[in-house]
């Protein structure tokens, strides 16, 4: 008590010189000592050592306080460096920090937070409350900035805050005795230093002690819940963001959550504009478990569960609408996606009958927005929620059902979700209908039977009723006039080998097999049927390429095709420009074991490749080998076939793009073939490397990009930027900077923008790539020899 009597008054010496010196220490009479740094200049050493004294006196001569004080007036004696004065800036750099030290270990910080908590309604408190304020916050700071990082290790922020963390909850311990004991007292100042703390960014510090903590004391405790409640209550507006995301972050549970927040969204309109909004709409970084904390909070409380409802609304309009499925991140696509299955699985039943007619609208708004994308990803997504929208909607009657297979990473959302009792006593999931993901596997293993040990059918071969065609007019008219279903498949099996051992018959009838390829239907399940039919088209193209090439790229753009013929077009076209520029092995090709040409060999049987290869194996065995490099064996040359093709194969496609049918508009609503064609365009931009029209292409490529650089749908634009670099590797850099020099600057201009705004990951890295490569090509430009 002598202690308390005294008061120890520590001036905040690391502020600003002109500000009043603010006491940290006990409430109480004061004491003769005067405060650290703050003696008139008039007062000597001699005057400092009679005050020390008789304050040691004061205290029945324990002198343990003031030991630190007497180090620092008594160094520098000796005659080795001058003495430290008392009033001296060194001196108070030195001492300062170290009684600061000690104030801090000594737990002086939680008695003086309990001291302003009681006299919250006396006059000044709240100037002194704001002042203190600032110093203990900033407390870290403003000593590292006074010793440039050379304080004590108690003043890191990450030793600090977790200490001033145990101080706050020493200060709500008194406040709970004080409650308990009839008393009245105040938590505003905690929940001020609460806030601050938080909006400086170290939630993670104070709160990893705070939330345990609380936890505990929360379970069957009331008192310590009203504290809780009140704590978060009274964080002042601009703060209420920062501390509502660190308790839902680092809270273990919804329960626990709601424990600690209790009903805050319902009362206070920031931290419900932060939990239903901002944390679901406008950002999606967050992990699983804090969207089924933050959720599950809402649907534990009757006042809040009507926020469930709302915000179930506001994320299935999201997910429904067209802009949003076109302009968001696939991360921030899939992020809504889990809290739409999240929000349903709390759903009770008189709530869903309540809101059916709602959300059976928004899921046929969503499933034909996700379904009209040309990202893979964004239509597995639709039809998965989709799926689970109509199971929970629809629990008696005929539900959605697609092939697709749920993505394992996506599944782990499951995995925590509340189960339901099955009527058979199993757990269930009523999100993801088993049935259709997990047939394979029940098929497999009902199937099995140890009983029964197959047959070795691997050397069985199928009896054919009908021999295959032997001439290509055979398979024609086997594949358009003959009924007999045999006959047809065995000439659409034999097509490409015959096209390719028979070109010139093949070339008379080019343009008809072409033709008839690209109409071909199938009549019967034959198995790769459409694989089958490619390889055909592609055989038909690489024989006789200008006259093939020129019908494919012209029925590209005509009437009564549908996009799956479009899109097949593309196709071989693709693989077609694949073959034909690599070489055919025209040159010969040498390998380390040539054999003598006069030399002949017997057939190697069985049991001549047996001992070939434990001879080669004895051979490496008894060789000692000091360096092995690596085997170089000649690559197979010959001319590029797609050298004078390049242009039948590129500027047909390119040059109706803008022109819509009435049946086909590629830059309305068949954007996905539009992402497709792009593609296309890239491959054979890239395919045409070294051949004369290249320059032509590439000019005329990025002129079709800038036209379409600002299109909505990210497929099409990965295309474009796919293009880009398909013009900067092909192109030769001498070419470009002569013939496509304004071009270029547009393209870069654009690049830019698109790493710095476009939202779509994939399109950012694609820009940042190309950017890349223009870099590199100009630093080759200018170290070439001129």
């Amino acid at each position: 008590m002598q202690g308390r009597e005294g008061g120890l008054r520590l001036c905040c010496c690391l502020g600003k010189g002109k500000e009043p010196p603010v006491r940290l220490g006990w409430k109480g009479p004061r004491s003769p000592t005067p405060a650290l740094g703050c003696l008139p200049p008039t007062q000597g050493t001699s005057r400092v050592g009679a005050a020390r004294g008789s304050s040691a006196s004061a205290r029945g001569g324990d002198t343990t306080a003031q030991q630190p004080r007497a180090r620092l007036l008594t160094a520098g004696r000796g005659g080795h460096s001058p003495q430290l004065s008392f009033f001296s800036p060194g001196w108070r750099l030195t001492a300062v920090p170290e009684v600061l030290e000690q104030f801090l270990r000594q737990g002086r910080l939680s008695a003086l937070i309990w001291g302003l908590c009681q006299q919250h309604s006396r006059p000044g408190s709240a100037e002194r409350q704001d002042a203190l304020l600032g110093r203990i916050v900033c407390l870290p700071d403003l000593v590292g900035n006074s010793l440039q990082g050379q304080g004590p290790a108690v003043f890191f922020p990450q030793h600090y805050f977790p200490l001033l963390g145990g101080a706050v909850l020493q200060v709500l311990h008194n406040v709970s005795t004080s409650l308990r004991g009839g008393l009245d007292c105040s938590v505003s100042f905690v929940s001020h230093i609460l806030g601050k703390v938080c909006i400086h960014g170290r939630q993670k510090e104070i709160l990893s002690v705070l939330v345990p903590q609380l936890t505990d004391l929360t379970k069957s405790d009331c008192i310590w819940q009203r504290i809780c409640w009140r704590l978060v209550e009274c964080v002042p507006e601009r703060w209420m963001e920062a501390v509502v995301l660190g308790f839902v972050q680092r809270a273990p549970g919804a329960d626990v959550l709601s424990r600690l927040l209790g009903n805050l969204v319902v009362k206070n309109k920031k931290a419900q504009f932060v939990v239903t909004q901002k944390m679901l709409l406008l950002q999606y970084s967050y992990t699983t478990a804090v969207l089924q904390n933050l959720l599950g909070y809402l649907s534990l409380d009757g006042l809040r569960r009507a926020l469930l409802i709302k915000v179930l609304q506001e994320l299935l309009e999201t997910w429904g609408s067209s802009s949003a499925v076109k302009h968001s991140p696939l991360e921030q696509q899939q992020y809504i996606s889990k809290a739409i299955l999240i929000c349903l699985s709390h759903l009770k039943e008189p709530e869903i009958e309540s809101c059916r007619q709602d959300l059976l609208t928004s899921m046929m708004e969503g499933v034909k927005c996700h379904l009209d994308s040309s990202l893979p990803q964004v239509r597995r997504l639709g039809m998965i929620v989709a799926e689970s929208i109509s199971s929970k909607i629809n629990t008696d009657g005929p539900v959605l059902k697609f092939q697709v297979k749920v993505v394992v990473k996506f599944l782990s959302v499951l995995a925590a979700l509340p189960r339901q009792q099955g009527s058979d006593g199993t757990d269930s999931f009523w999100l993801v209908n088993t049935d259709c993901y997990l047939t394979g596997f029940i098929v497999s293993h009902c199937l099995h039977d140890d009983d029964l040990i197959p047959y070795d059918m691997s050397e069985d071969k199928e009896l054919k009723k009908t021999k295959a065609p032997v001439y290509i007019r055979d398979c024609i008219e086997a594949l358009t006039g003959s009924e007999d279903l045999d006959k047809w498949e065995e000439a659409v099996k034999a097509l490409e080998s015959l096209v390719r051992k028979n070109p010139a018959a093949a070339r008379e009838v080019s343009v008809e097999l072409a033709k008839i390829l690209l109409h071909l239907e199938e009549k019967t399940c034959l198995e790769g049927f459409a694989e089958l039919r490619q390889k055909a088209q592609v055989a038909v193209l690489t024989t006789d390429p200008i006259p093939v090439a020129q019908y494919l790229t012209s029925q590209f753009y005509s009437l009564n095709y549908s996009l799956r013929q479009r899109m097949d077009i593309l196709d071989v076209l693709v693989l077609a420009a694949q073959e034909l520029s690599c070489p055919k092995g025209h040159g010969k090709t040498k390998h380390s074991g040539a054999q003598n040409p006069g030399t002949q060999l017997l057939p190697e049987t069985g049991s001549s490749k047996d001992w070939r290869r434990i001879v080669d194996e004895r051979i490496k065995s008894k060789t000692r080998r000091f360096a092995k490099g690596q085997s170089h064996v000649e690559q197979p040359s010959g001319p590029n076939e797609f050298n004078s093709l390049a242009g039948h194969f590129f500027f047909p496609l390119i040059q109706n793009f803008d022109r819509p049918l009435s049946t086909f508009d590629l830059l309305g609503e068949d954007h996905f073939v539009l992402g497709r064609l792009v593609h296309t365009l890239a491959v054979l931009m890239y395919l045409a490397v070294n051949t004369v029209a290249v320059t032509a292409m590439g000019k005329a490529l990025l002129e079709f990009v800038w036209a379409l650089r600002f299109h909505t749908d990210s497929f099409v634009r990965q295309g474009l930027l796919s293009c880009v670099s398909s013009v900067l590797l092909s192109v030769p850099a001498e070419r470009l900077l002569l013939d496509v020099t304004e071009e270029l600057l547009e393209t870069r201009s654009w690049l830019e923008d698109v790493v710095e705004k476009d939202p779509d990951g994939d399109c950012r890295r694609l820009a940042l790539q190309n950017l890349l490569l223009m870099e590199n090509l100009k630093k080759k430009l200018e170290t070439a020899p001129s």
